[in-house]
């Protein structure tokens, strides 16, 4: 059952980076369209980046949700501690290869994205491959989920003038 899991997790990997890829453009495919502003980027600031994982990951979980075989408190708490460790880690290694380089690069930027989606699945994994987890863990997976969905939300149309959340290519934040 847990290699069945941990297939599932791998998976995730491949599909989280692809639909968070294809995310990165849908705004601008939209012809700037407000609704998708709150699921894409609408900008190229470090915050829009950490939208493209969120919302593959609650797909791939409402997906694959009876594939993984684990009663919902379970996944909505693995999920939810994947869905906070994919834009820790951009953050951590975006900002950590930018002061060892000194620069930006579209490589380092994919690779970033691509090990943080592999880290919050792995952290997804080892929360899913336990035995029980109490129900209460699940609220609380919830909880952290629509927590998550309304900040992303909000800041992409109040962002703060925080370094975060600034445009790097506009100089400005928010929706252009």
């Amino acid at each position: 059952m847990k290699s069945s899991v941990l297939k599932w997790e791998l998976i995730g990997i491949v599909v989280i980076s692809v639909l968070g890829s294809a995310l990165h453009f849908a705004f601008a495919w939209s012809g700037g369209w407000p609704p998708v502003g709150a699921i894409a980027a609408v900008n190229e600031s470090v915050f829009e980046h950490l939208k493209l994982t969120f919302w593959p990951t609650v797909l791939y979980a409402a997906i694959t949700y009876k594939l993984l075989k684990r009663p919902a408190a379970q996944v909505l708490i693995a999920k939810a501690a994947a869905a906070y460790v994919m834009p820790v880690a951009i953050i951590v290694l975006f900002y950590a290869y930018k002061a060892i380089t000194g620069t930006d690069n579209l490589i380092y930027d994919i690779a970033t994205f691509v090990v943080a989606v592999a880290l919050g699945q792995l952290a997804s994994y080892g929360i899913l491959k336990v035995a029980r987890v109490p129900v209460g863990l699940g609220w609380l997976g919830l909880f952290l989920l629509v927590f998550l969905a309304v900040a992303y939300g909000l800041f992409t149309f109040y962002p703060p003038h925080l370094s975060l959340f600034l445009d790097s290519v506009s100089g400005g934040y928010g929706i252009p």
